[in-house]
């Protein structure tokens, strides 16, 4: 069941995208050039921004790990973190129970750490990657809500999708559905935003899920102070 969900969402998305009148190859055309301006032009608005992010890590339903960072963007584009207060000391583990705990937690570092690569392929958008999945015939525009999606952009079967404001030409939301090494291993983002008094446009919330581990992480954006330019 679990295998055949991100399946099933994929044809019904596709479905609904599909259905495009005369004239929608133009209109998808239009819409991702407005999608990949905005991103374009957010990016290096953020650039003179520092910021705080506050993430949460959940297993099962309970909180296991909370911190907060100070952010901006360095020299080479990269987001640079620096840890707020002093990181949590490790639990103390003795014997051969202390062993396998360590030994599952070593697993899960690695797995999310693997989900985190991913997901750095469809986060921050990247407008050059969009505009060759749009000449790869991967993009679809939903005539009735206006959505941009795009299906097997990183991996077979995926989806990834903006709502887009055409009023204030901002990027509301996106929506991600993909897997790791299968389709079992779904993992999927709900990342929305939020514009500063500037009108820069900032990504607010980010809630990932990796549903074969039962791992959520979500990730506040708050606080940004001008840092520049």
């Amino acid at each position: 069941m679990i295998r055949a969900t991100l399946s099933i969402f994929s044809l019904a998305a596709t479905a609904a995208f599909s259905q495009q009148p005369g004239g929608g190859k133009a209109a998808l055309q239009e819409r991702l050039a407005q999608v990949k301006q905005s991103v374009a032009q957010n990016q290096a608005r953020l650039r003179q921004f520092g910021w705080t992010e506050t993430t949460e890590v959940s297993l099962k339903g309970e909180v296991k790990k909370r911190e907060q960072n100070d952010c901006m963007y360095g020299p080479d584009g990269k987001i640079q973190k620096n840890l707020i207060g002093e990181p949590a000391p490790p639990p103390s583990r003795r014997g051969i129970k202390g062993r396998i705990v360590e030994k599952k937690v070593d697993e899960l570092k690695d797995y999310m750490d693997r989900v985190g690569s991913l997901v750095k392929r469809y986060l921050p958008p990247d407008p050059q990657q969009m505009q060759a999945a749009f000449q790869a015939g991967k993009a679809l525009l939903n005539p009735v809500s206006g959505e941009l999606m795009f299906r097997d952009y990183v991996k077979p079967g995926d989806t990834f999708t903006f709502i887009f404001d055409t009023a204030t030409k901002k990027v509301r939301s996106i929506a991600v559905g993909t897997y790791l090494d299968a389709p079992k291993d779904t993992v999927t983002v709900d990342a929305r935003f939020n514009s500063l008094p500037d009108g820069t446009n900032y990504l607010e919330t980010t809630v990932l899920d990796a549903t074969a581990k039962q791992i959520q992480i979500k990730k506040t954006n708050f606080g940004y102070r001008r840092i520049g330019g």
